[in-house]
């Protein structure tokens, strides 16, 4: 047993040399002691760590839509070697907050969850069927019955005692997860009233762009900003809505404000309070990479403005932030839009811990579920993340080593997919592919199992907490638990919790 651990301190110490012309015999002790220092300094971190069990005014819950630890590993990796560095030894900002836990996915229905079923579960505290919205479990039109029985959502909750609430996202305000903590719907794709079939209208069901306008819990939601214009605004507006209504307008008649791009926003003053809807799209956000900040503003802009804007509540607030669109990079195979938006989402939890208090804001960094998304074929340290598999080789620095080669002989990349829309000839008379190729933004990774849509992913995901029970996100967790650890921290007694 000894020798093998002193076998695998020596790879370790082997794989993390520098570039440099000393021999390993003359690296290896050196570099062993670096690597002590670092163990050393995160043992005392983690010694050194406050226990906090006030009460949270404040919680702030971001949801990063296909999330799985696959892609924290390759979020991780990117943004480091895009600040100039190796990528493995960086961290993410919510990495270092010290309390974490492995959330179990599932729902009521299905091994492998869909965004309603999980986003129901954050924020309604219950688990629900694939493809509803704060329902109860295999509940279906009755559920839109006027006296029907629905689980409360941390958002009513918070605005039932005088608190203010938010929501900020990269996808449409009407997609399932941010429509989980407003809406109550049994079918995730009625975002309009256009999308009601007969049998819904017929049941009393209301689109979800229709309950958020007429939340009636508290004063309503205070700021709303994402996509999905479309579903607001009638036919002859360039909307999809059949019955007529102007949404946004009618926002605007009941004292709030309305804004459809980035100058608009950033003309308000947050520190007003005024509640105000933003839809800056007709459908979602641009990815990061494609975004023009002239007419959208990023996700930590966003996530400012919002956090600004509820702080003027003395009773305090509740925010969900969703970086929606690293789902959609994951669903076409493109890992460098959902790299890069990754990174975007790193940026909006940074600005939020340097608007807050951790001794009374209790933040969550979450993913509804995973995605097929892999990271394999043992490259060398600092390997470009999206690039051609290298192997490990005793020197990190520039080398000829050309990329390794599958079993067919041909290169392959260090990320890919399980199943997805994209595969390619890897005959003899086929190009192989090139570094210049598959780090291209717009390439797209290939996938083993042909699919026309890559699917999400069953395993756990990780939940990150920093503030007020941050301590409660520990070891292994059903999903919904994340909700009342929320209604826990804010001191809401169980009963009001669950209800």
């Amino acid at each position: 047993m000894t020798v093998r651990i002193l076998s695998a301190v020596s790879a370790l110490a082997l794989l993390a040399g520098t570039a440099s012309a000393q021999s390993l015999a003359e690296q290896g002790p050196e570099r062993g002691e670096e690597w002590r220092e670092i163990g050393r300094a995160e043992l005392a971190e983690r010694l050194e760590r406050p226990r906090r069990e006030g009460r949270a005014r404040n919680v702030i819950l971001f949801v990063v839509d296909g999330m799985g630890l696959s892609t924290v590993t390759a979020g991780r990796i990117f943004e480091g070697q895009m600040q100039g560095g190796m990528g493995e030894d960086h961290y993410l900002p919510f990495e270092r907050w010290g309390h974490s836990a492995t959330v179990k996915t599932y729902t009521d229905n299905a091994q492998v969850a869909d965004s309603a079923a999980t986003a129901t579960a954050l924020q309604a505290g219950i688990k629900s069927h694939n493809g509803a919205i704060s329902v109860y479990p295999r509940q279906t039109l009755e559920s839109c019955a006027p006296d029907a029985a629905l689980p409360a959502t941390i958002m009513q909750l918070a605005e039932e005692r005088g608190m203010s609430t938010g929501t900020v996202v990269t996808a449409r305000l009407t997609h399932a997860t941010p429509a989980a903590g407003f809406a109550h719907v049994p079918h995730r794709g009625w975002e309009s009233d256009a999308d009601l079939p007969a049998e819904a209208v017929e049941a009393g069901c209301r689109d979800i762009a229709r309950q958020l306008v007429e939340f009636s819990h508290g004063d309503g939601v205070d700021v709303a900003i994402g996509g999905g214009l479309a579903a607001f605004t009638p036919e002859d507006q360039g909307g999809n809505r059949t019955d007529g209504r102007d949404l946004t307008a009618e926002w605007v008649e009941a004292g709030g404000v309305f804004v459809s791009n980035a100058e608009e926003l950033r003309a308000l003053d947050p520190s007003s309070g005024e509640r105000v809807l933003g839809l800056l799209n007709r459908s979602h956000l641009a990815f990061e990479h494609d975004r023009d900040d002239a007419e959208e503003p990023s996700l930590a802009e966003m996530t400012r403005f919002a956090i600004e804007n509820l702080s003027t509540n003395e009773n305090g607030y509740y925010l969900m932030v969703e970086a929606g669109r690293v789902d959609h990079a994951h669903h076409g195979v493109n890992a460098y839009r959902a790299m890069t938006d990754m990174v975007a989402l790193a940026d909006a939890v940074r600005a939020a811990e340097e608007m807050t208090d951790p001794d009374e804001t209790l933040m969550i960094v979450t993913a509804d579920h995973s995605h097929v998304f892999t990271i394999a074929g043992y490259p060398r340290r600092g390997n470009p993340l999206l690039g051609l598999m290298r192997p490990p080789a005793p020197n990190l620095g520039d080398d000829p080593t050309p990329p390794s080669p599958a079993q067919d002989g041909r290169p392959y990349t260090t990320v890919g997919y399980y199943a997805g829309p994209v595969q390619r000839p890897r005959s003899e008379d086929a190009a192989p592919l090139t570094d210049e190729q598959v780090q291209d933004p717009d390439y797209r990774q290939e996938a083993a199992i042909p699919l026309a849509v890559e699917p999400h992913g069953g395993e756990d995901v990780i939940a990150y907490a920093l503030g007020p029970w941050a301590h409660l996100v520990d070891g292994v967790m059903e999903q919904h638990t994340l909700f009342h650890i929320m209604t826990h921290a804010y001191g809401w007694d169980r009963e009001d919790g669950a209800e």
